[in-house]
């Protein structure tokens, strides 16, 4: 090994270093930022030590080579930034969806060239029989097409959860038969991944990809809304997958380790997200909770409706508040009042907590998010299985935004969709007060009994409207 090649490796081994690190880093909101810096750090290392790579600057094509890697950091790097600086909070989990979809198309980009490149070498000389086997080796060429196929379903079901947290989407669509449909277009998926083993020719390639493409997005529409934070969570581990495949398919040690991290990290979440709804992943796939019309449970009752001036008094005077948000707080940007609102009680001597489900808003972590950025405390942000306990001692629970992750119909009706998911128990409060835009079913589409119950009022408008008008009724007592 020259020193040029020792000192991209030892880049590489640095870079994949600082993923691991900055990885590490994410698990806390205390070190988050720090993380995230750390493994853009590892991104850049590996990004500029590329240009060193005696693949990319030896022979004669080393300068278009550079001109296009250019071109393409340009493109991407520019797009990301003015992005990144304009996108709302609201709008993360469509950005989180879009560019890990990018991730896997990009995976499935470096599989579809070497495919290419093996299947014109084996078309050179016609006189050889030579496959894809021949040229790449079996363990590469197994490789490169898990990760095409991998990393092809990620991109395009990646821009369908985009389209459908984007409102873009009707979540209720649904072909009849779409599961069948879905296994049967996987066979003839796997099918033709053996014959580009084989030795297929360029039309199974292109067969092969557009297969791909519509079962990822086939495999995306069924899934309903409430499920949104395991399929993100999901498709991330994925192109993960799909990354460190293709690394091996590259020699590149910064793509397989990076590739192996995020999709161990992407993997485990998922489980997390799973495990805290009580379903299996199968189970999130296929089911398809809230992709039909809003499911009622029973005769519900009429909703009680409560004016601010009221709740504001109520919350006042209360012993104990614990506000569960979702993503109706994220819509409305209602995080900021919300701290506002939490400071006046705390001043008046209000014990305040924050509930956060793990399945809250639409990706993992999406509402502890919202909360470090309008300021609130790390300590006063609690974890369902941390908080639940003290319901039952709580005057008021102040639920915004929220529909899933507190309906008690998980626990009580065997028939509803959402049956065996843990929740917070805001039905044990004293009072509960749901600040909701309307009287509809919510994004899942699965009617919630507490909006129904005795101890239950509604106070119905936008997030940040209505924690404003509770801010103003606190402050006029004084």
């Amino acid at each position: 090994m020259d020193t040029v090649e020792l000192i991209v490796q030892a880049s590489y081994f640095l870079a994949a270093m600082l993923f691991i690190l900055g990885l590490k880093q994410m698990s806390s909101p205390v070190t988050a930022r720090r993380g995230i810096v750390w493994a853009g750090a590892g991104m850049v290392l590996a990004t500029v030590v590329t240009f060193a790579v005696p693949e990319v600057i030896g022979g004669e094509h080393a300068a278009t080579n550079v001109i296009l890697i250019i071109i393409a950091i340009a493109i991407g790097g520019g797009y990301a930034w003015v992005t990144g600086k304009k996108v709302a909070m609201t709008d993360m989990p469509q950005m989180i969806a879009m560019y890990n979809g990018m991730g896997g198309g990009a995976a499935a980009t470096i599989a579809a060239v070497e495919l290419l490149k093996a299947n014109a070498e084996a078309r050179l000389d016609p006189s050889q029989t030579m496959t894809v086997v021949d040229i790449l080796g079996a363990d590469v060429a197994i490789l490169g097409i898990l990760g095409a196929i991998i990393g092809t379903i990620s991109f395009s079901g990646s821009i369908i959860a985009w389209a459908k947290l984007d409102g873009r989407l009707n979540r209720s669509s649904l072909l009849p038969g779409q599961h069948i449909i879905n296994a049967i277009m996987a066979v003839v998926l796997l099918g033709f991944a053996v014959a580009i083993y084989m030795g297929g020719d360029l039309n199974t390639i292109i067969i092969f990809y557009a297969l791909a493409l519509v079962l990822g997005i086939f495999i995306t529409i069924p899934v309903g809304g409430a499920d949104m934070p395991v399929i993100i969570s999901l498709f991330n581990a994925l192109t993960g997958l799909a990354v460190g495949f293709e690394g091996y398919v590259l020699g590149n040690a910064a793509m397989i380790i990076a590739g192996i991290v995020v999709g161990s990290a992407g993997s485990l979440l998922t489980h997390l997200m799973a495990v805290a709804m009580n379903r299996s992943v199968s189970n999130v796939f296929f089911a398809g909770v809230g992709s039909g019309p809003a499911v009622e449970s029973g005769e519900q009752g009429e909703m009680k409706e409560i004016q601010a001036q009221d709740a504001g008094i109520l919350m006042a005077f209360a012993s104990q508040v614990i506000i569960i948000p979702g993503y109706g707080m994220a819509v409305a940007q209602a995080q900021h009042k919300i701290w506002e609102l939490t400071q006046l009680l705390t001043e008046r001597g209000v014990s305040v907590k924050f509930a956060i489900h793990p399945v809250a808003g639409r990706m993992p972590g999406h509402m502890n998010v919202l909360l470090a950025e309008a300021g609130v405390p790390y300590d006063m942000i609690y974890d369902m299985e941390d908080i639940n306990a003290d319901f039952k001692n709580t005057t008021v629970a102040l639920v915004i935004g929220a529909n899933d992750v507190v309906n008690p119909s998980a626990k009580s009706d065997s028939s509803s969709p959402l049956y065996g998911m843990p929740i917070l128990d805001a039905n044990l409060s004293q009072n509960v007060i749901v600040i909701k835009r309307g009287r509809g079913a919510g994004f899942s589409g699965v009617e919630n009994p507490l909006f129904f119950a005795d101890n239950t009022k509604m106070l119905f408008g936008d997030g940040q409207k209505a924690a404003n008008e509770l801010i103003h009724s606190i402050k006029e007592l004084g």
